[in-house]
């Protein structure tokens, strides 16, 4: 299956040695669990987007440190391709900045959250199985890092996962569209490295808690899994 990575930020620069780059991330998350899949990638944070919608199979829109509401052209322009792929029902995965696009761009709302940040390892409920969703859990830990939250879904989006911090973690739109708020690309060790570079930026409980929770909480949910096995579900034979 052709997969486009609409990257909407670079990994800082003093990080990528160590971890790569966004899209590097994304393909080892993905070859992990499907080494066939073909992976094209386009800097939307960087105004590139595919000429066409039918460049690929599928796409996936990945994190950022910028927000969806702020007033930026790559934005807008990110958003118009998104509703294209919307109209075409071409299946699309939004990651936490890629997820609040999704709701946003499709009639949901994202905001910065008055609870502030939400970073490490935290446990989320399943509120509605998919097909897709194998193996099937009531619960799944999951990576977080983010201010901003979707606080108003899109008109007939259901919502999958939710957490006393996050009530809208993940939804689904049709059958073509998923939006998660976590970050099933991150390793600990990259989400460390971000909560010791934010030293100062968060409160500090709440930073600890996250890095306390990356030794505590290790064995994370079956959401790459789940991306796999949704693509999966789209892919022409």
């Amino acid at each position: 299956m052709r997969i486009g990575i609409l990257q909407c930020d670079h990994v800082r620069t003093e990080l990528r040695p160590k971890f790569g780059d966004y899209p590097q991330m994304f393909a080892t998350m993905i070859h992990n669990q499907n080494p066939q899949h073909d992976l094209l990638n386009f800097a939307a944070c960087d105004s590139e987007l595919p000429d066409q919608t039918d460049l690929c199979e599928a796409y996936i829109l990945t994190g950022s440190a910028s927000s969806v509401y702020e007033d930026l052209q790559w934005i807008r322009d990110l958003e118009s391709f998104v509703r294209s792929l919307h109209q075409q029902l071409i299946p699309t995965v939004g990651i936490c900045f890629g997820h609040q696009l999704l709701a946003q761009a499709l009639g949901g709302e994202t905001m910065k959250s008055p609870k502030g940040w939400g970073v490490g390892i935290t446990n989320h409920r399943v509120v509605a199985n998919q097909d897709w969703m194998v193996p099937q859990v009531d619960e799944a830990k999951v990576l977080v890092s983010h201010q901003d939250q979707v606080t108003r879904l899109p008109a007939q989006a259901r919502r999958i996962l939710e957490s006393e911090f996050c009530p809208n973690a993940m939804f689904q739109l049709g059958e073509h569209i998923i939006g998660c708020q976590g970050h099933p690309e991150f390793v600990p060790e990259y989400s460390h490295a971000l909560m010791e570079m934010r030293k100062g930026r968060m409160p500090e409980n709440v930073r600890q808690a996250g890095i306390d929770s990356l030794t505590k909480d290790t064995e994370l949910g079956p959401l790459p899994l789940w991306i796999e096995n949704f693509l999966k579900s789209h892919q022409k034979s």
